[in-house]
């Protein structure tokens, strides 16, 4: 086990009964600290509104824990030792006089000097909670904050939020979360392009034909239709998990691996991306909102029959989004966005197209080559795929697809961490480079503003698509007009 990096530090949940804190964030915080990577001596306040008493609370997360570690006599003390030092007190966040307990709490002897505020909340109360901290003395020098996606609805909101955010927490303080970048494989990438000459000098127009990035859930709203309806796959997915990754894919080699030189040049694809006019967004924009199974699938509600959701609902359960980035490297090349509930499959790919060879030696032999192809999977497993061409065994010239498995761990048993424990370990370490600075997430709402201006101004109703198919017909016509198909996921 790797020794505790970070100092003593108070951390408080705010959302604290919310199923992002108890499936994920509780989980990741607990394998740090099974990992030693959490000071012995911090300490997790839990804030939530439902009347509970810590012994309450600890016994709801650890009904709702899958941790593989609690299998494991050592993991179950460790558990045990954990959830000891998490103490949940009840309150309305947004109210600042019922934060007196939590000052009792956090002035209680011997207390660290750290503080990280997580908010797994609405977007809309950041503001209040940041005021009620600040009233309250709670907010001093070493004082970090976590936000979550998506911080506002809009550009002039998440500008507002930004404003009230800085005048409490210096930029180098606030943490923008987008646990899709703590992925190992999103990571790799970095390493991927820049430390691989063989990847980086083909990673271009002349090159590459298309990019694709797909992430597809099969679950519906589930719990959370009050969220889905002011919200949308837009808000929720376009504009921060499907933006990220593009910039990943799409950005120019930093001149270091500082955080502000990464976080710079992935600020230029987004000031890079093509606005979608309004003539043109019928042929790149694809909204779609999934209705009940196919015959033979599980039975599925459509989204209208979701408890919470208005039966005339036109929230989109589903996008997708041809988008092309104005600089030197991606002219001409499309980029392929998608998104959606209720899919065929649970998964999120990159695929790096490559173009066909200019001309084949091969055709007397009447073999086919296929251009390469780059699959860069963050989800349900990790990995990265390289397929190419290869003579098959025997004495004729008959050419196969082959895949190069490039992922670093694919021969080990080792469990990835998750996307939210890596994540919280860099803030814990006050590490931003994995994180949104707040000219990024401005530049990516001044992006898909105008497209959800347009939906609403317009009326626009999405098309329906069957839960458990890949959307709707229209998103398969997005890339068939260009002579293009969506990878099929295997």
């Amino acid at each position: 086990m790797q020794a505790a990096q970070n100092s003593a530090t108070d951390i408080v949940l705010f959302g604290a009964k919310g199923d992002l804190t108890i499936r994920k964030l509780i989980p990741s915080l607990f394998n740090l600290y099974y990992r030693k990577r959490i000071h012995p001596d911090c300490r997790i306040f839990a804030i939530s509104r439902t009347l509970l008493s810590s012994k309450e609370y600890r016994h709801l997360i650890f009904k709702n824990a899958n941790i593989a570690s609690l299998k494991e006599p050592a993991g179950r003390e460790a558990w045990k030792r954990f959830t000891d030092r998490i103490h949940y007190i009840p309150f309305d966040a947004s109210a600042s006089d019922g934060y007196k307990a939590l000052v009792e709490g956090m002035n209680e002897s011997p207390a660290p000097q750290r503080r990280l505020f997580y908010l797994a909340t609405d977007s809309s109360l950041y503001a209040n909670i940041c005021m009620a901290l600040q009233v309250n003395g709670l907010i001093n020098k070493h004082s970090y904050i976590v936000l979550e996606k998506p911080i506002g609805r809009d550009i002039q909101s998440a500008k507002a939020i930004n404003e009230v955010v800085a005048q409490y927490f210096d930029e180098s303080h606030t943490f923008r979360i987008d646990h899709y970048l703590g992925k190992e494989t999103v990571q790799n990438l970095f390493v991927l392009r820049f430390a691989n000459p063989l990847f980086e000098f083909q990673w271009n127009y002349q090159f590459i034909d298309h990019i694709q990035i797909t992430i597809a859930e099969t679950i519906g709203v589930e719990e959370r239709a009050d969220f889905y309806e002011n919200v949308g796959a837009m808000r929720d997915m376009l504009q921060n998990h499907l933006l990220q990754l593009l910039c990943i894919i799409a950005m120019e080699p930093p001149i270091n691996d500082k955080a502000d030189s990464i976080r710079d040049e992935k600020l230029k694809v987004l000031r890079a991306l093509r606005p979608i006019k309004p003539e043109l967004f019928a042929r790149q924009v694809i909204r779609g909102q999934y209705t009940e199974s196919l015959n033979g699938r599980p039975r599925s509600v459509s989204y209208t029959q979701e408890k919470g959701v208005s039966p005339d609902s036109t929230v989109e359960t589903f996008v997708a989004v041809k988008a092309r980035i104005d600089n030197w490297r991606w002219a001409g090349v499309p980029f392929y966005l998608r998104t959606g509930k209720k899919l065929a499959q649970r998964c999120c790919e990159i695929v790096v197209q490559f173009k066909p060879i200019p001309h084949s030696m091969f055709e007397s032999f009447n073999a086919a080559t296929q251009p390469n192809k780059l699959i860069i999977r963050l989800q349900p497993e990790e990995s990265i795929r390289l397929k190419i061409c290869s003579k098959e065994t025997g004495t004729g010239m008959n050419i196969k697809s082959t895949e190069l498995n490039l992922s670093p761990n694919h021969t080990s048993d080792r469990v990835l961490p998750d996307g939210y424990e890596r994540l919280l370990d860099d803030a814990l370490n006050g590490k931003t480079t994995l994180f949104m600075r707040r000219d990024e997430l401005e530049a990516a709402w001044q992006w898909v503003d105008p497209i959800v201006h347009y939906c609403t101004e317009n009326h626009h109703v999405p098309e329906p698509y069957n839960a458990g198919s890949w959307g709707p017909p229209s998103s398969t016509l997005l890339l068939a007009r260009d002579g293009r198909l969506w990878h099929e996921m295997s």
